[in-house]
């Protein structure tokens, strides 16, 4: 990407550990872990399942009515920016979801993406909105399209990013059949959660017209497709994400990155396939062994997990305790989408 390259000017968070991006970011900095006992399921060892989840919600509310209680708050804070300028501007939501698994049909993106456009349309002129089952990778992948739609000028601003939940008890039971659902008994699992993040994108230009000034700049990203996959006996070698990787890093530019964010959570697999994909990206990182793995604070929080990094990010740079002017983000979906994005610290935009 380009000096036109999008900037980011708004981002709203809604995580376990807190309802907006500087709480969730600022506990996370803390080591602050929100994994606690579920309150009624049990796993297949007899012990209460280890999960993350959103204190202010239900536990009883499913469904696409429970990710959009997670979205509509992230939506509103990343919109917050805007204040009353936002009613003439032709603004599209990309939005990801997990990925289609038990609890979770393909009929559930259509009807989150309902919910948000009617919340939307109350505020905005009414736009496109562009839902996938993305997993992982999903929130990341709604940025790629996202600055794609503003170079083409399709739209002045989009809305990228994503929701998900693991704690529909028909998911929660296919994580611990499957034995991919972290317990005392199976250290390799993980801890499912719940999230959502939004970013809010526009060109140099809009920004500048709008008077808002940048919180960061994507200055480039990537995406790849891996073919051995999660749960098969095929042994991953970090192709697909490598090629994400080279991708993002070749719009950025040449200089290294200060800092790694990713989707690690606890699985065996994340831990080779970014092994190799380290040793097949030489020159991109200063220490590719000092990553950062917010699942061991929030869990496991799916196809939001991309622009929550992104909300992290942002906060160290408002805050001063950034460690270098660019930032790698990436996440691997279970399905085989690979997605990598470099932020840059957005002076002079």
């Amino acid at each position: 990407m380009t000096s036109a390259a999008p900037v980011i000017i708004g981002i709203g968070a809604r995580t376990p550990l807190g309802f907006n991006r500087a709480a969730s970011a600022a506990a996370v900095r803390c080591g602050i872990s929100a994994i606690a006992e579920h309150p009624w399921m049990v796993d297949r060892f007899g012990l209460s399942m280890k999960v993350t989840r959103d204190a202010a919600l239900n536990i009883d509310l499913c469904g696409a009515e429970r990710l959009a209680a997670l979205a509509i708050p992230a939506l509103a804070e990343a919109l917050a920016p805007l204040g009353d300028a936002a009613a003439p501007l032709r603004v599209s939501l990309a939005l990801s979801l997990g990925e289609v698994r038990p609890g979770q049909g393909p009929e559930t993106g259509p009807a989150v993406a309902e919910a948000l456009s009617a919340w939307l349309d109350q505020r905005l002129q009414p736009g496109r909105v562009l839902p996938w089952m993305g997993g992982h990778a999903g929130g990341i992948l709604a940025m790629e399209a996202g600055a794609r739609m503003l170079a083409e000028g399709e739209v002045d601003l989009v809305l990228a990013g994503g929701v998900d939940s693991y704690l529909e008890p028909e998911t929660l039971e296919w994580l611990d059949e499957t034995e991919q659902l972290h317990s005392d008994d199976n250290i390799y699992g993980f801890c499912p959660g719940e999230a959502a993040g939004f970013v809010l994108m526009a060109t140099p230009a809009t920004a500048r017209r709008l008077g808002l000034p940048p919180l960061l700049k994507l200055a480039g990203s990537g995406s790849a497709t891996e073919v051995n996959l999660i749960g098969t006996e095929d042994i991953v070698l970090g192709d697909g994400l490598s090629a994400a990787f080279r991708e993002a890093a070749a719009a950025a530019g040449p200089q290294p990155v200060d800092r790694i964010l990713c989707d690690m959570n606890g699985e065996r697999y994340r831990g080779n396939e970014y092994g190799f994909a380290v040793l097949k990206s030489t020159g991109l990182f200063r220490d590719a062994g000092d990553f950062e793995a917010p699942a061991d604070c929030w869990g496991d929080v799916g196809a939001a997990s991309g622009p929550l990094y992104v909300a992290m990010v942002a906060e160290a740079e408002a805050r001063g305790y950034s460690k270098g002017p660019l930032s790698l983000i990436w996440a691997s979906s279970v399905a085989g989408q690979r997605a990598a994005a470099i932020l840059r610290r957005a002076e002079g935009d």
